[in-house]
């Protein structure tokens, strides 16, 4: 019998004090008043299984996020993943983006943000996105916290063998967290943008469980959804479920 064996995966994450304010795509809270003036995230995940069958899957994410005052956040992230099935790449993403947020006082804030996409199985050589618009907290209580936010932006895409499109978004975007306890929280993270070509969205769900004060376990599942890809694209929906260890110091 063919023997089978797996290494699953491992992420290692570092963001003291300000985990919850950096949302992978959408609306996060304002900065606390102990959140660090500079504190960053890296993650890195891993899966190896052999025998029946061979496949290997990469992912990495990468965040650092910093104060400038009482009323900015700057934010940079960057991502890949990488997924080979018998020797044959099956999945193959990369994405860097920036973020800007002016808070107000009060639920108010301002933000922005430019993201540069690449996925080698989506249709698009690659694609540029920048996004500008208003942001509210509609419920910040201590077990519930609602953020949602919109606004209009530009992208372009360039396609393969096909003319570079420039597109007109309209944004909107929400960020729900529900705190089980003082070590487990679940949040739901949603976005959609809208142009006259196709409309995107995006949907990420995950559940937080600290094991210790340094380490927690994160399970979630990430959904992108495109109404109208090119032609050359191999689906309209990609799916990825992730279990993930996170260290935070």
């Amino acid at each position: 019998m063919p023997r089978l064996s797996s290494w699953n995966a491992l992420g290692l994450s570092l963001f003291p004090g300000i985990a919850s304010a950096a949302s992978l795509f959408y609306a996060p809270p304002p900065p606390e008043e102990n959140t660090p003036t500079f504190s960053g995230e890296a993650e890195l995940g891993y899966t190896q299984l052999t025998g029946n069958t061979d496949s290997q899957t990469l992912l990495g994410k990468s965040r650092l996020t910093w104060l400038t005052s009482r009323y900015w956040t700057h934010t940079l992230r960057s991502e890949v993943r990488h997924v080979t099935r018998d020797g044959d790449t099956s999945a193959e993403q990369y994405l860097i983006s920036g973020r800007e947020r002016y808070d107000f006082d009060g639920p108010h804030y301002l933000f922005g943000f430019a993201r540069w996409e690449k996925d080698r199985f989506s249709g698009y050589d690659q694609q540029f996105t920048a996004i500008g618009g208003y942001g509210r907290h509609v419920i910040d209580r201590e077990s519930h916290r609602l953020s949602l936010e919109a606004g209009p932006g530009y992208r372009h895409d360039r396609i393969e063998d096909e003319e570079n499109n420039n597109l007109g978004v309209v944004y909107s975007a929400l960020d729900y967290q529900w705190t089980l306890s003082d070590s487990s929280y679940v949040r739901q993270e949603m976005s959609v943008e809208a142009t006259d070509a196709n409309t995107t969205s995006r949907s990420v769900s995950s559940l937080t469980a600290r094991l210790n004060s340094r380490l927690s376990l994160r399970l979630s599942h990430e959904i992108k959804h495109n109404s109208n890809p090119p032609e050359t694209a191999d689906a309209n929906t990609d799916q990825t479920t992730n279990a993930t260890l996170l260290y935070t110091w």
